[in-house]
């Protein structure tokens, strides 16, 4: 896409904002429906926007990357900036998805093998209806795709860039192939269905409505399964 310059020759501001910010409330809705509720999607939007205002300023032709590309890569690191500040998640859903994980862990190592919706509502000492809710209240809890491991322009990688823990190490510890192949045997004893959600969102890129029409399902149940595909897989490996 031709971009336009001013008489200077630096990136026209105003119709550089005006042409994506269509891509940063894509972006930012996209987000915001793998989070709780209470995460305000026009605050996302805002943050998203002072990133592409970001990159307007910093964006040089001669540097090799397409401008929506480095756009995209400065706009999606503001909007996690805003999430880490303001601690997206309440800790009311971070002890529900503490609580389905554990009972999750300690069923599954008891039966050997991947446990039911009704076995691990039992396990919760609720009802299925009830584990359901739980799933849906625990929406948030994310895995970050290895490959968002994306430069932001300035040397650092994207996961260096963001984490929250600045004496952390997570390039290292997803480069670890104990670490990976633990992932993949995980993802291998999911059962058939969530399987193939993860693949369908994690790699094909579909969104939850759009799984649900492949699935048969509505896009609540998708959003369930989601959490419960990603409960198992905490459970796992959550100790690396």
């Amino acid at each position: 896409m031709d971009m336009t310059y001013t008489a200077a020759g630096t990136l026209d501001k105003t119709e550089t904002l005006k042409r994506y910010a269509p891509m940063v409330t894509r972006m930012a809705r996209h987000l915001v429906s793998k989070l709780p509720a209470s995460v305000n999607v026009d605050d996302i939007i805002q943050a998203g926007m002072i990133g592409l205002l970001d990159a307007s300023t910093r964006y040089e032709s001669g540097h090799g990357a397409q401008f929506e590309t480095f756009a995209a890569q400065r706009v999606r690191g503001a909007m996690l900036d805003e999430l880490r500040q303001n601690d997206w998640m309440p800790r009311g859903v971070r002890r529900t998805q503490r609580k389905i994980e554990e009972a999750i862990r300690k069923l599954e190592q008891r039966i050997g093998r991947a446990a039911t919706e009704i076995e691990i509502a039992k396990e919760l000492k609720v009802s299925l209806e009830e584990y359901q809710e739980l799933l849906s209240e625990s929406k948030g809890g994310q895995l970050i795709s290895f490959h968002d491991d994306d430069s932001d322009g300035d040397g650092q990688s994207y996961v260096e860039n963001h984490v929250a823990d600045a004496a952390a190490d997570p390039l290292a510890r997803l480069s670890d192939k104990r670490f990976k192949q633990a992932l993949v045997a995980a993802i291998e004893e999911l059962p058939e269905r969530e399987k193939m959600l993860m693949g369908l969102y994690y790699e094909q890129d579909l969104n939850f409505r759009e799984i649900a029409e492949v699935l048969g399902v509505t896009e609540s149940r998708i959003c369930q399964l989601h959490g419960q595909a990603v409960a198992r897989l905490r459970a796992k490996v959550g100790h690396w």
